[in-house]
């Protein structure tokens, strides 16, 4: 398993624990049931799991808002579980990345518990952004910042006396305060967390928020409606002072004998900015929201991936591609939408979506994105090509960016109702026969026909399409990480049109995909073989909304 940079062209899952499998019985999905599912894993043919916060947590925002990083939580298990998770994994070639979430704790962490209960200006209130209100009784947050999640980043708290007092600043839920990383004991409590989880073997950290840490001391008001100058420094996201702590990480990361990857979510729309993270002394890999976000569309996917090749070439690391993941609208429904680019600004309720042409176009995406240069993410439940679930009952819906909306944001739990493993009702094997609680989110009545079971040798389902296409791309030396070659509309040939994204890997392979209206001719059978298509190839004609892979000469 010593295979230096693996993680420039690794296929990584995304687990989100709680919705994988319940081993338990309670409706919550659990380590114990990641463990029983690592054989379809490694049939799958992964190289490797993401997994989402597994900390011990009050879930006010799914885990991301951290009581303990040395701690699982009790809802999926131990530690001592977590780590023979991670040693059974290795010994199925499968790695293990653990999520980090440095910006913000839960407000049930043993820091902030202290912080309410000392007094303005103490040292324990100095961990985090803790200041007093404007106006005539302090009763004004103490600037105009916003949540992630609806409304103030600030609320007010009740001093041990009673009084109302000073006010503590959360870019996301008021669950979640967050840290101030001017802060040194804030600085090595993270380094000794890194330590902490790659003792234990795991390969990697995924970096939550990974612009947002740093902020502007003097916390000054901003401006929302004018567009900010990329010269100009943001208050709280991608100031200069983030690129000295990923450095440091970079350290902890690269004294390991076996190589530790750093990988961050940077939500950045300046691509030279984005890649400053990327420099060969700070992270290693980020992910694309570019890709993710991009629209069904030839121009825009290649202009994308033009972009977000030649951003990462500078600095020498590799792409990463994603279609979905456990905030995104699930890539079935998104792309059978008539918009199918993805923006949280756009997310609203009764938006109609053809979910068969939206899977059809997900297959190809998934080839496209598993042909693409550096690594991809494959979250779960997209090998199954489950759809967004948008009709849960409003009384079951945990997401806060649905209740701090009043409901106008739909939230994102429709993105993590639990897998459907077997069987013809709910819970489809998520839990065990026994269970007598209900799987945390509810399951669609439809869902039968999209188990794991019911798509396990369908030569035409989506499992089975993921399995063959993770296979080839293992066995193909020019996939993964290495260069690639756009080819022009007259490839080999056949005439494409602009409405074509053809690129060749290699001396050996290519990936056509057709987003026009109309079939084109692939390459004629003495030029090239067909390794894998993402639909039927009728005559030798690629037809719309349709990927394939060819062995050409």
């Amino acid at each position: 398993m010593h295979e230096p940079q693996w993680w420039r062209g690794a296929a990584i899952y995304q687990v989100y624990v709680r919705s994988f499998a319940d081993a338990g019985g309670d409706g919550v999905g659990d380590l114990a049931g990641v463990r029983s599912r690592l054989p379809y894993l490694s049939d799958l043919g992964v190289d490797a799991l993401w997994f989402t916060p597994w900390y011990a947590s009050p879930l006010a925002d799914g885990g991301y808002d951290v009581a303990d990083y040395r701690e699982i939580d009790p809802a999926f298990g131990t530690l001592a579980e977590a780590e023979k998770l991670i040693a059974e994994a290795l010994d199925l070639g499968i790695r293990t990345i653990v999520d980090i979430v440095p910006n913000h704790v839960s407000d049930q962490h043993v820091w902030f518990q202290q912080a309410l209960a000392a007094p303005p200006g103490s040292p324990e209130r100095a961990r985090f952004w803790f200041r007093p209100g404007r106006g005539e009784h302090g009763e004004v947050a103490p600037n105009n910042w916003r949540s992630q999640f609806g409304g103030s980043a600030w609320t007010r708290v009740t001093e041990p006396d009673g009084t109302p007092g000073e006010w503590y600043l959360h870019r996301f839920a008021p669950e979640q305060p967050d840290l101030n990383w001017d802060h040194p004991e804030i600085r090595r409590e993270h380094e000794d967390v890194l330590r902490f989880w790659f003792d234990r073997g795991a390969a990697g950290v995924r970096i939550d928020s990974a612009a947002e840490l740093v902020k502007d001391p003097a916390l000054p008001d901003y401006d929302y409606e004018a567009p900010h100058a990329p010269d100009e420094p943001h208050p709280y996201i991608d100031r200069e002072e983030l690129h000295d702590i990923y450095r440091s990480w970079r350290a902890i990361a690269d004294s390991y004998p076996q190589p530790r990857a750093l990988i961050g979510e940077v939500w950045l729309p300046d691509p030279v900015r984005f890649a400053r993270y990327l420099r060969p002394d700070e992270l290693h890999t980020a992910f694309n929201f570019g890709f993710l976000a991009c629209p069904w569309d030839a121009v825009e996917l290649r202009d994308t991936i033009t972009t977000t090749l030649a951003v990462h070439a500078p600095v020498g690391a590799p792409a990463t591609w994603v279609l979905a993941n456990h905030d995104i609208t699930r890539t079935a429904t998104r792309y059978g939408r008539e918009h199918t680019g993805f923006d949280f600004a756009d997310k609203a309720h009764g938006i109609p979506t053809d979910l068969e042409l939206g899977t059809r176009r997900a297959r190809a995406a998934a080839l496209l994105s598993l042909a693409l240069p550096g690594s991809v993410y494959l979250y779960q439940g997209e090998e199954l090509a489950l759809p967004e679930v948008e009709d849960i009952p409003a009384d079951r819906i945990e997401d806060p960016m649905y209740h701090r909306t009043g409901g106008v944001d739909p939230g994102r739990d429709g993105c993590r109702v639990p897998i459907p493993w077997s069987g013809v009702v709910p819970p489809y094997g998520f839990s065990p026969p026994t269970a007598e609680a209900e799987p945390w989110l509810p399951q669609p009545a439809a869902w039968a026909r999209l188990s794991a079971e019911a798509q396990d040798g369908d030569p035409a389902s989506m499992l089975t399409l993921y399995r063959q296409a993770l296979r080839i791309r293992r066995d193909e030396a020019a996939l993964g990480d290495g260069p690639m070659e756009w080819l022009t509309e007259e490839a080999d040939g056949a005439a494409l049109g602009p409405r074509v994204l053809a690129f060749r890997r290699g001396a050996g392979f290519t990936c056509l995909v057709n987003l026009s209206d109309a079939a084109v001719p692939l390459p004629g059978p003495a030029a090239a073989e067909v390794l894998l298509a993402s639909g039927p190839t009728p005559g030798g004609l690629l037809p719309p909304d349709t990927a394939v892979w060819l062995r050409t000469t």
